[in-house]
């Protein structure tokens, strides 16, 4: 298997991401989407950290604003309905499938883990659990492959072209 694709990280990533976080960074292995800052947006940490433990979000949202839009249109009640349409509509329930296929295969170009094998994110393949994980599987992914990770990206406050970093952790 390939590894996925990522930009290279920098020290500075890791800082803004630690920033970000309010937390020291674990396990970075690349920046999977950017601001149009350059700022990360979404990390890609390691399949399984440094500690042993497996880490199943291969895509992880580091920017505070994505982080509360998606936190906010979650509280909305908006993953019942997302999770309505994949039983009402299989053509989409297949997309996120596909998905989910893909998110496995990314994850496991990397490093297999055992204890994580067939769990991908955010309730793929078939329910909406976690739109922080979804949209940042859209945003590292690109539009067209995760539908419900593009819908609630479409519907948050938030848009990856409008730069809403603060001062100290804009990329350069």
């Amino acid at each position: 298997m390939s590894r996925p694709p990522f930009d290279p990280f920098s020290e500075r990533d890791v800082e803004i991401v630690s920033a970000q976080l309010g937390r020291p960074a674990r396990d970075v292995i690349g920046i999977a989407a950017r601001c149009v800052c350059g700022a990360p947006t979404v990390v890609a940490t390691q399949p399984r950290l440094s500690t042993g433990t497996p880490f199943p979000t291969l895509y992880y949202v580091s920017h505070p604003a994505a982080t509360a839009a998606a936190s906010t249109l979650e509280a909305s009640g908006i993953m019942a309905e997302y999770s309505q349409r994949l039983l009402d509509e299989p053509d989409l329930a297949e997309q996120y499938r596909a998905a989910h296929e893909q998110y496995l295969a990314d994850r496991e170009g990397i490093l297999v883990v055992d204890e994580v094998a067939g769990y991908s994110a955010g309730g793929m393949p078939t329910r909406v659990k976690c739109l922080h994980a979804l949209i940042g599987h859209s945003l590292a992914a690109g539009p067209g492959v995760n539908p419900i990770g593009d819908l609630a990206l479409a519907a948050c406050s938030w848009s990856p072209e409008v730069c809403a970093c603060a001062p100290d952790q804009r990329g350069a």
